[in-house]
């Protein structure tokens, strides 16, 4: 953790009285620009957390669009009315700001997932966790703070190009390549068929196809170690659940969802934002059972069937079908009671 005054190629987080976040990594002679004017990161650099810069003063012609111009044709003042003298709060972001201002490869998982991740996977200092799928680095750096520097992570990332976005932004982070990461490029099953046995403590799979990977994954995780795995779509998150319980290996699968609202309150005025995050991605946790142990599973209704097609069924079939199946969770006595009552309720409208 980085203390004391704000130093050269350390990304700060910039904020101004209306909440707007800029994050930058300060250079010296460098400048962030804003709607406002120009932050000067000789300002900066020596300042403590927490300190207030001022934008400087500069022709809005800077501030016109560079990419397309075009666009600002219509805004004659852009070039000629000043601008400056905005305050902004200098702080060091905090990993969350970090990773969702981050240079992205790839689609990362949001903080609300990461978080959950970390603590329904049981993930802390001086564990030896297996990630596949580095992506744009998110995950990664969550997990490379947890474990610490006594610990160990080893990340799969398949694309070479997207192990160097992850590579780069966890250096950035930390001010130095995490010597406790074991970076590899390469498919899931093959890497992992060189990894030790029963070696890991944790496993983080975020990948298309979790269920394809789970005969590795068993091979290299510890006997009662968790597997957490990130998937965005119903039908993958039917697909693991299914496998996970066909090899019987791995516990009753744990499902989750995160939603996430935020809250404005200004004096009496409490209410909750007009956006919110949403689903992102659904989280299956399970542990691994011990060599030669079936996991344990309820047991089904023998009259509930809920594998079947039901288009599948001849008519017959599909007659028995739904004359057997339980959706129901009410007797035939509770639902005398419920008629009975619902007919004296109809009456009295009646009369």
């Amino acid at each position: 953790m980085r203390r004391g005054p704000l130093a050269a190629g350390e990304k700060v987080q910039f904020t101004d009285r209306r909440s707007n976040k800029i994050t930058d990594q300060l250079v010296p002679g460098g400048v962030t620009q804003t709607s406002h004017g120009i932050i000067l990161h000789d300002d900066v650099i020596g300042q403590t957390e927490g300190s207030v810069v001022v934008t400087v003063s500069a022709k809005r012609e800077a501030q016109v669009n560079q990419t397309h111009p075009e666009r600002d044709a219509n805004k004659p003042w852009k070039g000629t009315r000043a601008i400056g003298g905005w305050e902004f709060a200098v702080m060091r972001p905090r990993l969350a700001d970090y990773v969702l201002s981050m240079p992205r490869g790839a689609q990362i998982m949001y903080p609300k997932d990461i978080a959950q991740v970390i603590q329904l996977g049981d993930i802390r200092s001086g564990m030896n966790v297996l990630e596949s799928g580095a992506g744009s680095g998110a995950m990664s750096i969550n997990l490379l703070d947890a474990v610490g520097e006594g610990g160990s992570l080893t990340t799969i990332e398949m694309r070479s190009e997207f192990a160097r976005v992850a590579e780069a932004n966890a250096t950035v982070y930390f001010g130095k390549r995490p010597a406790w990461w074991d970076l590899r490029t390469g498919d899931f099953d093959s890497v992992a068929a060189g990894l030790p046995e029963h070696s890991f403590d944790r496993i983080m799979l975020d990948m298309l196809d979790p269920w394809n990977r789970l005969e590795q994954a068993y091979r290299v995780i510890a006997p009662g170690g968790v597997l957490v795995a990130y998937v965005t779509t119903t039908t993958q998150l039917s697909r693991l659940a299914e496998a996970l319980r066909e090899v019987g290996c791995w516990t009753e699968p744990d499902i989750q969802e995160t939603l996430e609202r935020n809250w404005k309150a200004q004096g009496l005025a409490i209410r909750p934002d007009h956006q919110m995050i949403g689903h992102t991605g659904f989280l299956m946790v399970s542990r691994a059972m011990a060599p030669g142990f079936q996991a344990l599973r309820k047991r089904d209704r023998a009259t509930k069937d809920t594998t079947t097609d039901i288009d599948s069924l001849t008519p017959e079939e599909r007659a028995e079908q739904l004359e057997n199946l339980e959706l129901r969770d009410i007797s035939d006595r509770k639902l005398r009671k419920v008629l009975r009552d619902l007919d004296a309720q109809v009456e009295a409208i009646k009369e």
